[in-house]
């Protein structure tokens, strides 16, 4: 007794299957992509989280090195942070954050970055920038953050923060180089004991 062979599927089933995979690779694709970008982005503000900000240094280090070029690290403290909260709620403090987000992303280059490290910190990278443009972004930032604060529920909720600045000279790691600029910030922040 012989078997008769299945009967081959004719070219337009097979056409359809393949445009039918091929959609769903794309799909997979898309969503791969889009997980990978969640993983580097801050979940409440339009920055980096601090995963996000240490690859981009890491980038930013080996570029430096590679064509001496000068970059530069600033860190922020959010100064009365846990007022904003105290006074006017949690959903105030996270329209903070945002809000300093949004500053700081609007106030740079494209070409730097900006993270959210963790709490009421912030990192922000400047390429091609020395010490002296540091201080000075650093100083600029602060009076905008003074001067603008952010609304929230028709009230003006006034912001204020410190900054550590920090250049590249060479450091080997990431983590050294955040370092130096969160001990620069503390240098400066008002009421340290």
């Amino acid at each position: 007794m012989s078997q008769t062979p299945a009967p081959l599927p004719d070219s337009d089933a097979l056409e359809a299957e393949l445009a039918r995979l091929r959609a769903e690779v794309e799909a997979l694709r898309a969503r791969a992509e889009a997980a990978e970008a969640a993983a580097d982005h801050d979940v409440l503000t339009p920055a980096l989280n601090r995963r996000g900000f240490v690859t981009a240094l890491h980038r930013a280090m080996a570029y430096c090195k590679r064509h001496q070029v000068p970059a530069v690290l600033l860190y922020l403290d959010l100064d009365g942070f846990k007022g904003v909260n105290d006074t006017y709620g949690h959903a105030a403090g996270d329209a903070a954050l945002v809000r300093v987000a949004e500053l700081m992303r609007d106030n740079l280059r494209e070409s730097d970055a900006v993270g959210r490290l963790g709490g009421d910190e912030f990192g922000l990278l400047m390429m091609n920038a020395g010490i002296e443009e540091g201080r000075d972004k650093a100083a600029r930032l602060a009076e905008t953050l003074k001067t603008e604060g952010f609304r929230y529920e028709g009230q003006t909720v006034p912001l204020g923060g410190s900054f550590g600045v920090r250049a590249w000279t060479g450091q080997e790691d990431v983590e050294t180089w955040l370092a130096e600029a969160d001990a620069a910030m503390w240098l400066r922040k008002p009421g340290r004991s």
